[in-house]
């Protein structure tokens, strides 16, 4: 087994925390991947360990920063607070109590021009992050591998479609989990693969039937 150098170093960042901030920072940058527009608002919720210290981790600093679409080395992090007024973003940022969850904990409400987006995500130290819950959806998404979120409806066939596109194309699926909120209703599967997918290959898989939106995610 192959072991990457920052797998055990975990990222290049700003800092000060691979946890409190580079996790942040990423999750951030995730929501703003997912809505695929500029954020014009956004409310930032965070829960446990992320509550009761981000002021002094820069936890903040560190999702606004991401939804503006800095990486977790870009050194503009530090005064994102002040950039997102630049950019238009208006935020708010408060704390919740929720024993259920992770202690590092952040749940962001973006909007954009036309789009709104609501991504619950927790930092799981050394920079890694998951994503679990997407627009009221549980989801289960570490971007540890090039992911693919892909909106549909459940119908027979949709599913093959995908894999049958993506395999046409080349791709091979390393992964693959599946969210839904009823039978015959609206799904959302989570495709992990081991290349990234070229945008040709995103727009085609656009367009199988009853595929309602595709984002792709590189890894982190």
């Amino acid at each position: 087994m192959s072991v990457n150098m920052f797998d055990i170093l975990g990222p290049i960042t700003v800092g000060p925390s691979s946890s409190h901030t580079a996790g942040a920072i990423r999750i951030g940058l995730a929501c703003r991947m997912i809505l695929g527009q500029d954020v014009k608002k956004a409310k930032v919720t965070f829960y446990g360990s992320f509550a009761d210290t981000y002021r002094g981790h820069g936890t903040d600093k560190a999702v606004i920063g991401g939804l503006l679409g800095y990486n977790t080395d870009n050194v503009k992090v530090r005064d994102s607070l002040q950039l997102a007024q630049l950019h238009g973003m208006e935020y708010e940022i408060v704390t919740a109590e929720e024993p259920r969850f992770h202690p590092n904990t952040v749940r962001i409400e973006a909007q954009g021009a036309d789009k709104s987006v609501s991504l619950r995500g927790v930092s799981v130290g050394g920079g890694a992050i998951r994503l679990v819950e997407l627009n009221g959806f549980a989801i289960d998404a570490a971007c540890l591998y090039d992911t693919l979120i892909v909106f549909h409806q459940d119908a027979p066939g949709t599913l093959a479609g995908m894999a049958q596109t993506l395999s046409g194309c080349g791709y091979n699926i390393g992964n693959l989990r599946l969210s839904r909120d009823r039978r015959d209703g609206n799904v959302i599967t989570i495709i992990e693969t081991d290349v990234p997918v070229d945008p040709k290959t995103v727009a085609a898989l656009s367009q199988v039937h009853n595929v309602k939106g595709v984002v792709s995610i590189p890894k982190f």
